[in-house]
């Protein structure tokens, strides 16, 4: 259905979920935001991202029409929803997706974007519960895979230039989840990241470049399975707060890379001629951080 009928049925009450004839399974729910810009016009293109509140798996993801809409079909669940465009402010909210309900856009205005204020200088560190590692493969012949690490540290020295602080982050490999057993113990093998023998993947960075608005590039060095390259993150700061308990200072940033998988000789090709049903060769990663200020009294964790 053209969304602009989808639009117009929208506006009308009286017509129920049946009368939207959206392929809406059972049990689903749906999400639908109408995205505007500060003069209440359509904002077409605008990136959406829907992640799952406890597993910190992304449900839905996609960009908004030339009407400014967005809509993705869930499973029932609590959800976190990530708007963000060029040069404006991002929105952030948590939903509550219930099933066999009808869509019920809601309008969001993206705000102009300002300078946000730029970490104190000193040690930040990741906070996992509210961090996550996340990755996006293409199943050979099949749909997207889904998966993320979930056990990692890293942090964040920051100096008084901002281009000159550091980001260090070590994951450990044998904690991928791609939500199948069979599948993630393959991952795990010599086939794939060898745990046994590369029991961790590190990225060290080099310097930050600043790209305007909110956007920075973070330039570095990521080692997997053995063997270093060179890689940029394309990174949203999302700004500094004071939140949580005990009022810590946070900072957040959205930061994402593509990766070839045989760069890291990790050789999909022979797999696939022996008859191994893998994930392809081109792997989006993606972090989502928030790191906390470590005062003195804040133990640093093992590295």
């Amino acid at each position: 259905m053209p969304l602009g009928l989808f639009r117009r049925r929208l506006n009308h009450p009286s017509e129920g979920a049946a009368g939207l004839a959206l392929p809406v399974p059972a049990g689903a729910g749906v999400v639908v935001r109408e995205v505007l810009d500060p003069v209440n016009q359509a904002l077409g293109s605008a990136e959406v991202t829907v992640t799952e509140l406890t597993s910190h798996r992304v449900a839905a993801r996609g960009i908004t029409d030339p009407y400014g809409f967005f809509m993705a079909v869930l499973p029932p669940g609590d959800y976190s929803l990530m708007i963000m465009a060029e040069g404006l402010e991002p929105h952030r909210e948590t939903i509550e997706v219930v099933a066999d309900t009808r869509p019920s856009p809601q309008r969001v205005w993206l705000q102009l974007g300002r300078q946000a204020e730029l970490p104190v200088p000193g040690t930040w560190l990741f906070d996992p519960p509210h961090t996550a590692i996340r990755f996006i493969a293409k199943h050979v012949g099949m749909a997207h895979v889904h998966g993320r690490f979930e056990r990692f540290q890293g942090g964040i020295e920051v100096t008084q230039e901002m281009s000159d602080s550091r980001v260090h982050v070590r994951i450990d490999a044998s904690s991928i989840n791609t939500g199948n057993k069979t599948r993630d113990t393959h991952l795990r093998s010599a086939d794939f990241l060898d745990v046994d023998q590369f029991p961790y993947i590190d990225f060290t960075s080099t310097r930050f470049a600043y790209r305007g608005g909110s956007k920075w590039s973070l330039l570095g060095t990521l080692t997997m399975h053995g063997v270093s390259r060179s890689v940029s993150l394309d990174t949203n700061y999302l700004g500094m707060v004071n939140g949580g308990y005990g009022e810590e200072l946070r900072c957040a940033a959205l930061a994402k890379a593509e990766l070839h998988r045989e760069d890291y000789t990790l050789n999909w090709r022979s797999m696939l001629a022996r008859g191994i049903a893998v994930v392809g060769p081109m792997v989006q990663l993606e972090l989502d951080v928030q790191a906390m200020y470590r005062t003195h009294d804040t133990p640093t964790p093992p590295q």
